[in-house]
């Protein structure tokens, strides 16, 4: 089969394409900018604004200039702008809602894999807590109303909109609703773990604003929180690449990234990271290095069908093959879990092509010319992307850690590993320790 390329893809089809693949925008020559500091070797703060204080990992994110840092260690905080595809490109894909009286669980062959409904009849995650952070949740979607514990809940971004809330787009929702969808409606999808609790950890700002980005401090700040409120999995369908010898500061980058991360895992979070969805290897550039292969997590790449509910001979690939776009690296990649597939050969030919990829929900966010939030529209679409590979594994842990609460991170992580297998006649590269079992993991 001839493959596309990302770009190919997002200019060709009417959908999306996850992770969050974020890229470096360009610095300003303010004289106050944002840098990422050792606390330790900061000699005094009275000359910074400190916008997170990261007391654990001793770092600090603060706005200031280099000349009020003295010879501390830091680095440049970088902002990132999200390479994601005009809402046009969504809607064709789109099934705002159900037919009435419809249960769409016929369209998620991610959970049908996944032995979903056999799993929740062990646990449906009761008494574990995810934290999302992503582009915010639509917590009033009827998916997941009750499950986002708003009090908890936290925009980590310079905008005043607060969380829960769709607010940096649909992406966040779409992977909330495969964590977490409630499996006790007629109608609709279902998530892998319904009865977790999920935590809304907003890091992008704004959906229709010229800033809509994320910092690479507020992630850390997102991630050392995460530890610190006791959830049991913290999910990250974003990431960037550590560049080691851009302006000196990559490998700063890099141990700041590694010792929040570290911290995380001690505190028995779960970090699960989308690996990336450019086709690249992450094994051997000793150059640079994606944020999902830092310590303490589970870089998971994705995986999924051709011709699910439309090849009339059945299907073309399985769900477990890899997907086309998804990164890869035997000592990379923890684990492969469904993120949607494409057969682009069958895009534009009137077939239902995106069956392969990803169903479930969205809250789109709608804001006026001056950029005031007036509110969302709730309903469910197609994305495919290592975003929703990531999530996958963000439920089972949580699915896993509500049948065993006395497991750590650690515990967890080598269960899930464990017990998953490298499909015959498919290369590990794609998969590292395996293809997710969900099942399998709890049930044992």
């Amino acid at each position: 089969m001839t493959h596309y390329n990302r770009r190919q893809f997002l200019e060709t089809t009417g959908t999306t394409l996850g992770a969050l693949a974020l890229t470096s925008s360009l610095v300003g020559a303010d004289s106050t900018q944002r840098f990422i500091v050792d606390r330790q070797s900061l000699g005094s703060e009275r000359n910074v604004e400190v916008i997170h204080d990261l007391a654990p990992v001793d770092l600090l994110v603060v706005n200031a200039t280099e000349d009020a840092l003295g010879g501390a260690q830091y680095a440049r905080d970088k902002q990132y702008s999200p390479r994601l595809p005009d809402a046009v490109f969504r809607q064709s894909a789109r099934v705002v809602y159900p037919p009435e009286g419809e249960d769409l669980y016929e369209y998620q062959w991610d959970k049908q894999d996944q032995q979903i409904p056999a799993t929740h009849e062990i646990t449906r995650g009761e008494g574990t807590r995810v934290a999302v952070i992503d582009s915010g949740i639509g917590a009033g979607h009827p998916e997941l109303q009750g499950t986002v514990n708003a009090d908890l809940s936290k925009n980590f971004t310079p905008d005043s909109l607060g969380a829960p809330g769709p607010y940096g787009g649909p992406h966040g929702t779409h992977v909330a609703g495969s964590i977490a969808a409630s499996d006790q409606n007629d109608t609709g999808v279902i998530g892998s773990a319904p009865a977790t609790e999920l935590v809304d950890l907003r890091v992008f700002s704004e959906v229709n604003s010229a800033s809509f980005s994320a910092w690479m401090g507020d992630v850390l700040a997102a991630i050392v929180y995460s530890a610190e409120i006791g959830a049991d999995a913290a999910n990250l369908s974003l990431g960037w690449t550590f560049r080691f010898r851009e302006d000196g500061w990559g490998k700063f980058w890099g141990k700041s990234m590694q010792r929040t991360t570290t911290y995380a895992n001690r505190q028995g979070t779960v970090l699960t990271h989308a690996c990336g969805n450019w086709g690249g290897t992450l094994q051997f550039d000793k150059d640079q290095r994606d944020s999902s292969e830092t310590a303490g997590g589970l870089t998971v790449s994705a995986t999924g069908p051709i011709g699910f509910m439309w090849r009339d001979k059945g299907l073309e690939e399985p769900p477990y093959a890899p997907a086309y776009y998804t990164n890869y690296g035997t000592n990379a990649v923890d684990l492969a879990a469904p993120g949607g597939n494409v057969d682009e050969e069958a895009v534009g030919t009137g077939v239902n092509w995106k069956y392969d990829l990803v169903l479930n929900t969205v809250a789109i966010p709608e804001y006026n010319d001056a950029d005031e939030y007036l509110g969302a529209t709730y309903g469910y679409d197609w994305y495919a992307g290592t975003s929703m590979a990531a999530p996958q594994v963000a439920g089972a842990a949580a699915l896993l850690k509500s049948a065993n609460p006395q497991m750590n991170a650690n515990q967890l992580k080598s269960t899930l590993k464990q017990v998953a297998e490298v499909p015959k006649g498919y290369d590990k590269k794609y998969y590292g320790s395996g293809y997710l079992d969900t099942y399998a993991a709890v049930s044992q």
